[in-house]
């Protein structure tokens, strides 16, 4: 792995641990969709490995996923680390403070994102790997929003040092925004949501939910309003002047920000049945019009920046061919938040409603999609790592 990049380093070499750390959830979906958890809202250790030790084809099945997720995270921890000690050493060049001038300011919120992508990770690798861990999640729900604050703390620290920059110095280049990657912002603020969202939803103690509650809808609600503001410049700027064609694949960085506020709803829609209204029913067509909503969307902004890139050759350039470029590690994201919303459309949308069946033909046919999306992302991320890290 390239060291002492001081200069030539990018806070987007974040997204290089981001990716890792994603996909490792996004293998712990099969276990949370499809291993029979009742009384939990999660599949946790306890419910996991009694399955393994019948050894039958599942069993091998459950153990090859739980092999695939420890060897995503050590990736994730070890490129985390990395970009911790490179950061270190880039805030002392004149690249770092050049970069605090201008509009790539914007990707220093690379680094909170990532950060809480990493208590994620943990929470999934402790829920996993820690039998009897769900008999004391209550005590650990605290330190969970703790975590999560500090972070969304931090990320707010640098958006409003970068934003009154903006507005106080009108040092925004209008002409450089041809493209989204000012919403990578906003992607950090929707996973701090989300992991505030998840004590909200699973938390018993009315106080807790309702204070992950609270704070997830601010950092949501940040993120929506921004949305507004940063698609609308941005496809101001696109249509002026064409798209960026390095920065093209931001087109697809909505795909994730879409799973992970879905997600956060889907996360208060049972918060506030349980907690709230003091029902275990939800309203199960309200999730299938959320998860479809969320999934319509992330198809049309995922057909549309395909089109883009190939049209402009972005694929064989940036990612098979010899141009390096670092925002290209953001094509990770998309692929694996469309596979993560993909499993809540099919359990949260269409088998809770009784549309189909669990393991049902149709069942496969319809995860079949996601999990090819899956499957090539973690081919894209290889091949990213090969040629930008090594």
């Amino acid at each position: 792995m390239i060291k002492n990049l001081r200069e030539h380093y990018s806070p987007l070499y974040f997204l290089a641990a981001l990716g890792p750390g994603g996909l490792a959830v996004s293998f712990y979906m099969y276990l949370m969709f499809m291993v029979p958890h009742p009384g939990n809202p999660m599949a946790t250790a306890d419910f996991i490995f009694p399955l393994i030790a019948k050894q039958d084809t599942f069993s091998w099945l459950i153990l090859a996923d739980l092999v695939i997720i420890v060897a995503l995270a050590l990736l994730h921890f070890r490129l985390l680390i990395w970009n911790i000690i490179e950061f270190s050493k880039y805030k002392e060049t004149n690249a770092y403070r050049k970069l605090k001038t201008g509009n790539q300011e914007v990707s220093l919120m690379a680094a909170p994102l990532t950060y809480a992508m990493t208590i994620n990770v943990c929470f999934v690798l402790g829920a996993v790997f820690v039998p009897g861990l769900w008999s004391v999640v209550e005590y650990l729900f605290p330190f969970a929003l703790a975590g999560f604050l500090a972070v969304g703390i931090y990320a707010m620290r640098l958006f409003l040092a970068y934003a009154t920059r903006l507005m106080a110095d009108k040092s925004f280049d209008f002409a450089a925004n041809n493209n989204l990657s000012q919403m990578i912002a906003i992607f950090a603020f929707s996973m701090i949501a989300v992991g505030l969202a998840a004590p909200g939803a699973m938390s018993h103690h009315k106080e807790i939910s309702a204070i992950g509650i609270f704070l997830s809808v601010f950092f949501s609600t940040v993120s929506i309003a921004l949305i507004f503001l940063k698609i609308t410049l941005g496809f101001k700027a696109i249509l002026e002047q064409g798209i960026s064609r390095e920065a093209s694949v931001s087109l697809w960085i909505m795909v994730p920000i879409l799973t992970l506020l879905g997600i956060t709803f889907v996360r208060y829609t049972y918060g506030f049945a349980h907690n709230f209204e003091q029902t275990e029913a939800v309203s199960k067509s309200w999730l299938f019009l959320l998860t479809s909503a969320v999934l319509s969307l992330q198809i049309m902004f995922g057909l549309l920046g395909l089109a883009t890139m190939k049209k402009l050759d972005y694929f064989n350039d940036f990612i098979i061919g010899p141009f390096k470029s670092v925002s290209s590690f953001a094509i990770i994201c998309p692929g694996v938040a469309f596979a993560v919303f993909g499993f809540f459309f099919i359990h949260q949308g269409l088998l809770l409603n009784n549309v189909v069946g669990k393991f049902s033909p149709a069942y496969f046919v319809l995860l079949a999609p996601f999990a090819y999306v899956q499957f090539k992302t973690v081919l894209l991320m290889l091949r990213l790592n090969k040629k930008m890290l090594n």
